[in-house]
């Protein structure tokens, strides 16, 4: 039997394809090429977000309409519960902590390869197709995840601690296009989803402001201000509640005078204490990586050198990678990294495969 396209043994009118569908362009442009293609195309849309967390606005709407114009099934799965259990509470405990979370990375694991690949299966679904930009490649020894064709847009990142089963199941055919030309395979099919912007970094996060929706998730918490010191404990300033900083930053600390650029180091929670220092200071070369999730074929034995992404928006690294058991890790970094953040996502990358990833503590 020939392979379809999918990369299953199996004739392409016969394989049932759920497409998680967002409401917004990429998940709409996935659905409506694989449709053309013949596929059994269903739609299934979470409803995530409750107040007073954020409006929603129409994401749910949007999805009906375009399922609606592709002549597909369309179904709809309530996770506001545990969006909010495994996502938002992650989110504003681990900030709490003095940590900087990774909730897309945890939404991916959870919500939407987690419990939404398992509705995808109950629905009889061979695949679960996302509108995610990363590459999928179906290999003799199963599925591999690697990075888009257009690393501006790659989103692997995000994607290293989803379960290897639901690896298996999940296609993303973006992979080979930049947004513009996913923008025109719409408006080609006179789908008017194709003008709707982008969706802003943190879906429940309004205008990046943290603080607030930690202050309405946690009225409980007293948010003080407290010192600003550097390492060796010099007082500088005082900071107006840890929950606004983050490691690496330097813009917004309120010191003055003539000490030079300072950077944030680390949030001293149990004395309530923002820690700053020179960029100097800031550079780290060990680096310790809890709850590995490894995507490749077996842990390496012995020390093997991976590129790293620590976090989404910086540069990959050199790293030697030591495993201390399977879900611990400990890196070297063999070139200068600046503002490590203990909660932020460690990918794995051998070459332009994702081999796995953990979290920095």
């Amino acid at each position: 039997m020939t392979v379809n396209s999918l990369g299953l043994n199996k004739p392409v009118q016969q394989t049932k394809v759920c497409v998680a569908m967002s409401g917004g362009v990429d998940s709409s442009a996935a659905a409506l090429m694989l449709k053309n293609e013949g596929y059994q195309v269903f739609g299934l849309t979470m409803d995530l977000l409750q107040e007073p967390y954020l409006p929603q606005y129409s994401s749910i709407a949007d999805a009906k309409v375009v399922a609606d114009k592709l002549g597909i099934e369309h179904h709809f799965i309530d996770l506001k519960a545990d969006f909010y259990q495994d996502v938002v509470s992650y989110f504003t405990s681990s900030y709490l902590k003095g940590l900087t979370p990774s909730p897309c990375i945890m939404c991916n694991r959870h919500i939407k390869l987690g419990i939404l690949a398992d509705k995808a299966r109950e629905l009889g679904a061979d695949i679960l197709v996302t509108g995610h930009y990363a590459h999928i490649k179906v290999t003799p020894n199963g599925v591999e995840l690697h990075k888009a064709e257009d690393l501006k847009k790659d989103q692997s990142y995000f994607l290293f601690d989803i379960d290897r089963k639901n690896l298996q199941m999940l296609r993303c055919p973006l992979a080979r296009y930049s947004k513009d030309e996913t923008r025109e395979i719409l408006k080609n099919a006179g789908l008017e989803i194709y003008k709707k912007s982008d969706s802003q970094d943190i879906c429940f996060v309004q205008n990046g402001k943290y603080a607030e929706l930690i202050a309405k998730i946690r009225p409980d918490y007293k948010n003080e201000g407290g010192d600003i010191v550097t390492q060796g404990g010099k007082i500088l300033g005082k900071h107006k509640g840890l929950i606004h900083y983050t490691v690496g930053q330097r813009r917004g600390l309120g010191i003055g005078g003539d000490i030079g650029i300072l950077y944030v180091l680390k949030l001293d929670v149990e004395n309530n204490r923002l820690i700053v220092g020179s960029l100097n200071e800031l550079k780290t070369k060990d680096v310790l990586i809890k709850d590995v999730n490894w995507l490749a074929e077996e842990i390496p034995s012995s020390p093997q050198e991976y590129m790293v992404k620590l976090r989404s928006r910086q540069q990959e690294v050199p790293a030697i990678t030591h495993f201390v058991d399977e879900k611990t890790a400990k890196l070297t970094l063999l070139n200068d990294f600046y503002g490590v953040a203990p909660g932020q996502g460690c990918c794995f990358y051998d070459g332009t495969r994702v081999m796995g990833g953990g979290f920095i503590c």
